[in-house]
This record gives C-alpha cells, structure tokens and sequence, in this order.
C-alpha cells in the first residue's frame, strides 16, 4: 500500500490533467532532460514532509511540494502565466483534494531564466499541504 504522500501526490497529478497549453506533458519527479519539443511541461515533486504530533496516536504532516512549469519563448514568464493560473486554480479548487488533505495552501512562486537556443523558463509554483496519519502507519 502507498504511503498518503504518494497517494496526495498521485492526486495532485492527476488533478492537473488537461491543464492549458501541455497536453499529456504532466510529470512526476521527472529528472530526465527535456528535449526542445517538450515544451511546455509541468513536473510535480515532492520538497519536504514534516510531521508533528497532533495527539498520542496521530501525526500532522506539511507536505510541501512543487509544481514547475517549464515553457520556451522570447518572454518565459508571460508564456507561462496562462498555465500558472491554470495550475493553481486546479490544485486549490478543492482544499481538502477530495478529503485527503486537512489544508492546501499556496506558497512562494519562482522564476528561472535560462539561455538556450531559445530562452527557457521555469516557474516553480510552491504548494503547502497538511494531511493527518496514524502514529505507526503513513497509509492511513
């Protein structure tokens, strides 16, 4: 069985199909190179997950994950602004992600520009998840 970070992040993932301009180009984790043509894509990975004891038996867990869009164009940020957007209302749209979560926050956006035959960006959209497990198991 998954550990619930899994499941959140699998869920994430899932939640962001068919978001604005990258098609099928939605990655977990990816630590591949992107070829020019597979562009505009967005991976999601997790950053840190920290837990703290809510009571005897339960643990609170901030789950802190990204989701980077990676665009190609003259301007990146502005070629990712549309996506960003879709993103975000995507992954906030249900707070709880369909119960698992007991809070969804946005954090800090970045933006890196890179010199390529094209120039590139990546914007990292940071995301603050809190979710509860028990104790002795992260499954559940």
């Amino acid at each position: 069985m998954s550990s619930k970070r899994e499941t959140i992040l699998a869920a994430v993932h899932s939640a962001l199909t068919g978001t604005t301009g990258v098609s099928t180009r939605i990655y977990r984790s990816r630590v591949e190179a992107f070829s020019r043509d597979e562009h505009p894509a967005l991976v999601v990975e997790p950053v840190s997950d920290i837990p703290d004891r809510e009571a005897v038996g339960r643990l609170v867990w901030q789950l802190t994950f990204h989701v980077i869009i990676l665009v190609r164009a003259d301007v990146p940020d502005q070629a990712a602004d549309l996506i960003a957007v879709d993103v975000h209302s995507k992954i906030t749209d249900d707070p709880t992600l369909n119960g698992m979560l007991v809070d969804l926050m946005p954090g800090a956006v970045d933006f890196q520009f890179l010199d390529a035959d094209k120039p590139q960006g990546v914007i990292t959209l940071q995301f603050r998840a809190t979710y509860q497990t028990g104790e002795n198991s992260i499954t559940s």
